[in-house]
């Protein structure tokens, strides 16, 4: 399950204990412009157990490559080997307008900064890397010309840390298919999977290393699991989030979101949704936000909805079933989940 953005620390750490208890396997902690995600995951280590804790995402722009790769070992190390790097490339508004850095290169540092962080944590000879994006010691002419490589100074508890990336552009996917552990998605369909996604995915997996195993995905949505209309309409509650990304993350033509919304097919109402959300209606695009979609993209329904919902996400390729669990009694869900699974 992701963590909210907006969460307290110490409320968040308890829900995840209660849940990890019955059967939770991964929390993805997110990091946007509010609190840094490190923190809570640290403070996660320390409160949990068992459950792996997985970044949803790093932005690859906000962090020297080095720095990813340390932060990773030392909540790999806290929690004693439960640790997931995620790594995004977030968008152009969060990185250039609050982190003030070029966003430029996403998929050329995306793989870079992956690069880096397996030669830091193998540890089997002092870190250079001479790349298009990263020059690792500073080559001669840039700087006092004093750096020289190092190795990280503790030895990680893994050397090779699980790496997912958070990719929706289709040669972004088609290299997190060639290079990465998993794939985080957005706005998962799981019927769609193969027109939208298909040949990047293929095509990814045709230069993929054998020895990455196959390419693991998390999916899935918001969570209800009873009968009557009352719990078939909680898929409404994410139409914000829907409104938010397809209309508000990214201007007209750099907004990803709002360009995958157009692949499911669904350009009239990203359009539409985009228009009304930059004009200031967050209530008029929330409306527009295709009824189809918010079901195709959440597991809200009775026992025998949700059972076959999840044979469509498994039929995908979905190997990790990413929910938010909502309603009174989110452990009942999370169990009843797992004994489906």
């Amino acid at each position: 399950m992701p963590l909210s953005y907006a969460g307290n620390f110490a409320e968040s750490a308890r829900q995840v204990v209660e849940l990890e208890a019955a059967g939770l396997d991964v929390v993805w902690v997110a990091e946007a412009y509010g609190y840094d995600g490190p923190s809570l995951m640290g403070y996660l280590a320390a409160k949990t157990e068992r459950v792996e804790i997985g970044a949803a995402i790093l932005p690859i722009y906000s962090r020297t490559p080095t720095l990813i790769a340390m932060t990773a070992a030392g909540i790999d190390a806290l929690s004693d080997g439960r640790f997931i790097l995620g790594l995004g490339a977030s968008g152009p508004q969060v990185i250039e307008g609050f982190h003030g850095v070029p966003y430029d290169r996403p998929l050329t540092r995306t793989r870079e900064i992956i690069e880096i962080c397996r030669d830091v944590w193998a540890r089997e000879a002092p870190l250079t890397h001479q790349g298009a994006a990263y020059q690792i010691p500073l080559p001669a002419g840039e700087g006092t010309g004093l750096g020289k490589p190092l190795k990280i100074i503790g030895h990680p508890v893994r050397s090779r840390i699980p790496i997912w990336v958070a990719a929706l552009g289709e040669k972004n996917l088609a290299m997190t298919a060639e290079v990465a552990e998993g794939w985080l998605p957005f706005f998962f369909v799981p019927e769609k999977v193969d027109e939208v996604f298909g040949p990047s995915l293929a095509a990814g997996a045709a230069r993929r290393d054998p020895d990455l195993g196959p390419l693991q995905i998390a999916a899935g949505g918001i969570l209800a699991i009873g009968d009557g209309p009352e719990v078939t309409k909680l898929r409404d509650l994410g139409r914000g989030m829907a409104a938010l990304y397809i209309g508000g993350m990214g201007a007209k033509g750099k907004n990803f979101y709002n360009a995958l919304a157009c692949r499911y097919g669904y350009e009239k109402e990203a359009a539409e949704i985009q228009d009304l959300y930059l004009a200031g209606h967050k209530n008029e695009a929330e409306q527009k936000v295709p009824d189809a979609l918010l079901e195709a993209t959440s597991l809200c329904g009775p026992e025998g909805y949700i059972k076959e919902r999840l044979a469509a996400f498994a039929q995908a390729g979905v190997t990790h079933l990413n929910v938010t669990p909502i309603g009174p009694d989110p452990v009942t869900a999370i169990e009843k989940l797992r004994s489906w699974l």
